[in-house]
């Protein structure tokens, strides 16, 4: 977008989304980015000790994205799982959720988590306007959802 200057007066004021129409991809400079040649200095290696405890994460988003095409012939991505991703790691953030897993059973938490994530939905339905109108729209894929998620971030707060 071109812009006539101004001569006099305040400056342009720009909303919040400006887009891009056009870029330019130069060359700047080309030459070798190999290592100097000659001795090489070790490394040292850690001198901490940890608790030698493997914290493996269970990355089962990913299940919940087939469950989902299976059983209502979606054709989720991962771009799908991502939104997941970070409704899952929002809801790790929600206080009152963390409330409510230390002080309740996964039966009784589901329920606050029912009602926070449709909030954490409607906050980010601009990111997949498709998702979030399923989700809406279909009561029996947003049971499947509230279930999965909220029995991932449920045993999540258990860790903590």
């Amino acid at each position: 977008m071109k812009l006539p200057k101004r001569k006099t007066g305040a400056g342009y004021q720009f909303d919040e989304e400006v887009d891009l129409e056009y870029y330019r991809l130069q060359k700047i400079s080309e030459g070798s980015i190999s290592l100097n040649e000659g001795y090489a200095k070790p490394l040292d290696g850690p001198t901490e000790v940890g608790s030698g405890m493997v914290r493996e994460e269970q990355v089962t988003l990913s299940r919940l994205i087939d469950i989902i095409n299976e059983r209502f012939g979606g054709e989720l991505n991962e771009a799908d799982q991502l939104f997941f991703d970070q409704i899952a790691e929002a809801a790790l953030q929600n206080e009152l959720l963390r409330k409510a897993a230390e002080v309740n059973s996964q039966d009784k938490f589901q329920l606050v988590f029912s009602q926070v994530l449709e909030s954490l939905f409607i906050e980010r339905m601009e990111l997949n306007e498709d998702l979030f109108t399923d989700y809406m729209g279909k009561p029996e894929l947003q049971e499947l959802i509230v279930k999965w998620l909220g029995s991932q971030v449920y045993d999540r707060f258990s860790r903590k």
